[in-house]
C-alpha cells in the first residue's frame, strides 16, 4: 500500500469519528424535551400560540420583487468577468457592455411602468 492510501483512509477514518462525536456530544449537551405536547406546536420566530391558518395566499408582489432581483442580480454576474477583461476587449467590448445596460435599463423602466415596485 502506498503512504497516499494510508494517509488518506486514516484521515477519513478521522472525520468520520470527528462527525460521530459531535452527533453524540450534540444528543447529550442538547435540549431534552420529552414532552409530547410542546414538541407538536407551532414555532415560528417566537410566537408559540399563533393566530389564523397556516394556508394563506402570499401576494404576488413578493414573487415580482424576488424575481427583479434575481434578473439585476445576474447583471453583476455578467458585469464582473467584463470588468476584468476590459482592457483586452476594447471599444467593441465597452459599446456590448452598454447595449447589455441599456437592455436592462429598458426591463427596469418596463417593471417601473408596471408598478410591480410600488407597494401598496
Amino acid at each position: 500500500m502506498s503512504t497516499e492510501l494510508i494517509l488518506a483512509s486514516v484521515i477519513f477514518i478521522a472525520i468520520g469519528l470527528i462527525l460521530v462525536g459531535v452527533f453524540m456530544l450534540t444528543r447529550f449537551i442538547g435540549p431534552q424535551n420529552k414532552d409530547s405536547e410542546y414538541k407538536n406546536k407551532v414555532y415560528e420566530s417566537g410566537i408559540t400560540n399563533p393566530i389564523g391558518t397556516t394556508n394563506i395566499r402570499f401576494s404576488i408582489k413578493f414573487y415580482l420583487v424576488a424575481i427583479s432581483f434575481l434578473l439585476f442580480d445576474v447583471e453583476v454576474i455578467f458585469m464582473f468577468p467584463w470588468a476584468i477583461n476590459v482592457v483586452e476587449l476594447g471599444v467593441a467590448g465597452l459599446f456590448k457592455m452598454f447595449i447589455f445596460m441599456g437592455l436592462l435599463f429598458i426591463g427596469l423602466i418596463y417593471i417601473y411602468k408596471k408598478k410591480a415596485l410600488s407597494w401598496d
